[in-house]
């Protein structure tokens, strides 16, 4: 999980204009992962299910529906599988192809559980409780003010210290960091810069190795 990091929403919907994390952006991330930990993947359809369905222009479209069970072995043979559900649909001979892709792809989503740069874990966030407060009794109920996100709240002493540590264990300076980022001073990262940190903690070594 750590080599991978996150995989963006770089591929665009052409027809609903939505974006999306296509199969080739997701193979790119996993490969150079799973080749330095030496594991593998192996697929095996378990169920698959077609029909023909007619396309809105009147033409005949293949819809595919493949029950895949994906197993990850590493290299003393241990291995972890994933059974998950792949819906593809062409209008030529691709729709399994197409079914088995997008299967793959969420199999690799929930199993190294591989985020966005805009996804924000929710246990992330951490607070501190004092006692509680009295206070005098209102009849109307006080508007809540909204949370600060995760890309306006600070990271706490925790997560500055795990940081500190981490730099001082990969021969990193910090300034190298705060520079990457943009701020004078670990206390300035938020808890976005610092998931991003950690996803792309070897090639922030990288870069501090070659001076960059």
């Amino acid at each position: 999980m750590a080599d991978v990091g996150a995989v963006g929403k770089t591929s665009k919907n052409a027809q609903q204009g939505f974006m999306f994390r296509g199969i080739d952006a997701v193979m790119n991330a996993i490969n150079p992962a799973l080749v330095k930990n030496k594991c593998f993947v192996v697929p095996e359809i378990l169920e698959q299910t077609r029909e023909e369905r007619q396309s809105a222009r009147g033409g005949t479209l293949i819809y595919s529906i493949c029950r895949i069970k994906y197993t990850f072995y590493a290299e003393d043979g241990s291995n972890v599988s994933a059974v998950v559900i792949g819906e593809g649909m062409d209008s030529g001979d691709k729709a399994t192809n197409k079914a088995m892709s997008i299967a793959f792809k969420y199999a690799c989503f929930q199993v190294f559980c591989i985020p966005t740069e805009e996804m924000v874990d929710p246990d992330a966030e951490c607070h501190e409780v004092t006692g509680k407060r009295s206070e005098p009794k209102k009849t109307e109920q006080k508007k809540a003010e909204p949370p600060k996100t995760p890309d306006q709240e600070l990271i706490g002493e925790k997560e500055i210290n795990a940081l500190i540590e981490r730099c001082k264990n990969s021969g990193v300076q910090t300034s190298v960091v705060c520079e990457l980022y943009k701020v004078s001073s670990f206390r300035e990262l938020t808890k976005v810069k610092y998931q991003n940190i950690n996803a792309f903690w070897e090639k922030i070594v990288e870069k501090a190795k070659i001076g960059v």
